[in-house]
Formats: C-alpha cells, sequence, structure tokens
C-alpha cells in the first residue's frame, strides 16, 4: 500500500506531500529497496521493522534525513515493514533547520544530529502513533513551529527549483537565471548553496525522475522516451539513467527492479 497526503497551505513552499508505504514480506524472506537519486529529500520513519543499508553505514536507525542525492542505495529488511515520509524540496533544509543543503547532499544523518533532542522526541511520537493522519498531524506541527519561528521570505531559488520542476528539468538555466536577475555564475553559486547540487546537476536528476514516472506505461521505444524527457539522444538518456538508478532503462522498465511495489 502506497498513499500520499499534501501538507497544509502554509508548509506548501517546504514540502511536496507527506506519504505512507506500507508491504508485508512473506516470513522468513529479505525485501530489499532501491532508492534513486533525486533532488529532492525526505523525512524518514520506519515504525514497523526498519532498513539496514546494503553499501555504507548511514540510515540504518528507525529515523534519519535522506538529504538529495545524486546516487543510488540500496536497503534491506527482514520482515513486513511500515513506512512515514516526509518529501522535502532541497531548499526547506536550510529555511527549517538552518543547515546547509550543499553540505547535507548524498548523506542520511540521523534525526538527533538535524533536530538534537526534538528529532529523538519527534521519532517516538510519529513511531507510537495508531494512525497515518496522525502522523501528519504532529510532522506538520513540528515543521509549523520551525516556520513560525524563522520566518523566511520566499528566495530566488526557492523559485527557480519549483520551475526546473514544474518543467520537469527541461528548462534553459542562462534563461532561468537572467529571469530572476541574476548573472549565470551567480545563479548557480546560490542555487548550489540553497538546493545542494548544481542547476545543471539537479535539472539531470529531475528530467530522470521524469522517465521513471513512465513505469507501468512504457512501450518499448527508448527513442521516444528519451525525446520525451528532454534528452537529446537515446545513448545521452541510457547514460543518466544508468548513473542515476544503476539500471539500463530497459532492465528497469521491462524486468522486475528493486523496490518497485509503491508504484504498482
Amino acid at each position: 500500500m502506497f498513499a500520499t497526503f499534501p501538507p497544509p497551505p502554509h508548509l506548501s513552499r517546504y514540502v511536496r506531500m507527506f506519504w505512507v508505504f506500507e508491504h508485508e514480506v512473506p516470513q522468513g524472506e529479505a525485501y530489499v529497496y532501491r532508492s534513486m537519486a533525486d533532488g529532492c529529500a525526505e523525512l524518514i520513519f520506519n515504525y514497523r521493522n526498519r532498513f539496514s543499508p546494503l553499501t555504507g553505514t548511514q540510515g540504518a536507525g528507525f529515523s534519519h534525513l535522506h538529504a538529495q542525492t545524486s546516487r543510488h542505495s540500496r536497503f534491506i529488511t527482514h520482515g513486513s515493514f511500515g513506512i512515514f515520509g516526509a518529501y522535502l524540496y532541497p531548499t526547506a533544509l536550510p529555511a527549517l533547520f538552518g543547515h546547509s543543503s550543499a553540505a547535507l547532499a548524498n548523506n542520511m544523518p540521523d534525526l538527533q544530529s538535524i533536530m538534537g533532542r526534538d528529532g529523538i522526541d519527534l521519532e517516538e511520537r510519529i513511531i507510537t502513533a495508531r494512525y497515518h493522519h496522525q502522523r501528519v498531524e504532529i510532522l506538520s506541527g513540528y515543521l509549523t513551529e520551525l516556520v513560525t519561528r524563522r520566518k523566511q521570505e520566499t528566495t530566488a531559488v526557492q523559485i527557480a527549483v519549483q520551475t526546473i520542476l514544474s518543467a520537469n528539468g527541461m528548462v534553459n538555466i542562462q534563461d532561468l537565471a537572467a529571469s530572476i536577475s541574476l548573472s549565470t555564475r551567480q545563479f548557480e553559486r546560490n542555487f548550489k548553496a540553497g538546493a545542494g547540487f548544481t542547476p545543471k546537476l539537479f535539472t539531470r536528476i529531475i528530467r530522470f525522475h521524469r522517465a521513471l514516472e513512465a513505469y507501468g506505461q512504457f512501450d518499448g521505444n527508448l527513442t521516444g522516451l528519451a525525446y520525451e524527457c528532454g534528452y537529446y539522444d537515446q545513448s545521452h538518456f541510457i547514460h543518466d539513467f544508468r548513473e542515476f538508478s544503476g539500471y539500463l532503462p530497459g532492465e528497469y522498465f521491462l524486468g522486475r527492479p528493486e523496490g518497485i511495489e509503491y508504484r504498482e
């Protein structure tokens, strides 16, 4: 079961959505989930069982921040699970938590490292909540407190991120910089500080995510999908897809990729 919940309007600058993913795993079997490269970040709460990383040492606790990442990762659990998450814009990290997006990129710190004692309390409240709507209310309330405390105006980088997402990554960086009255160099510097990646890398990852949405609808025409997602040619598409997912496109769309149940 996979379900999403919209954020309250006053959090829509920071939260794209809240989500829940539950899955029953047959007794004695393992379940492997593969997270893809993503230009946005997530707060993750494992309220039923937990995942351990198959590579590296991060993300082994019951809750953590999965910051925006330019690479895929694999996680394993033994038994049925339930995950509650908040899908955040990358600019939410400095705006809400006061941490540099660039410093957090490609990292998965536990919540105590990000929020201090609040992170421990928040984890306990969300994991022990009985219903999903309660989890949404608890996390919305905490994030609302942070918004009220910091009271930041909308930044040029937030506008740029929204523009890139709305266009599925198909934007011209120089034109985007000019639209917010910055030189290309200024824009690139500010964007990386606020969103964690260079504009070029961010747009590549967003185009890749547009391609992922074709799962279940792919007709085998790689060239057509590549052009539809803004790639110059099929080889460019294959290169990015493999870099960000670890799969060739055919393996992903026509095979049985890891952790795909939430898309089904």
